[in-house]
């Protein structure tokens, strides 16, 4: 992402490369179906984590004792 906000030459074809391997990544995973089950279960995951990471923050700003 930050590659995107600098704006220089540099920065910019990074993005580039950054973009065309998502590309190339979402082909592979097309052609591999159990390889992309595990990156989804992996996403689900993650995601489930953010929320709970979420949570802590929250609480912590509550001033909620954990023991």
């Amino acid at each position: 992402m930050l590659s995107s906000v600098l704006h220089s030459g540099r920065a910019i074809a990074v993005n580039i490369q950054i973009m065309r391997a998502f590309v190339r990544l979402r082909h592979y995973l097309a052609s591999h179906d159990e390889l992309r089950r595990k990156l989804e279960d992996l996403e689900r995951r993650l995601g489930e984590h953010d929320e709970q990471i979420a949570a802590v923050f929250e609480a912590c700003d509550k001033g909620v004792r954990f023991t």
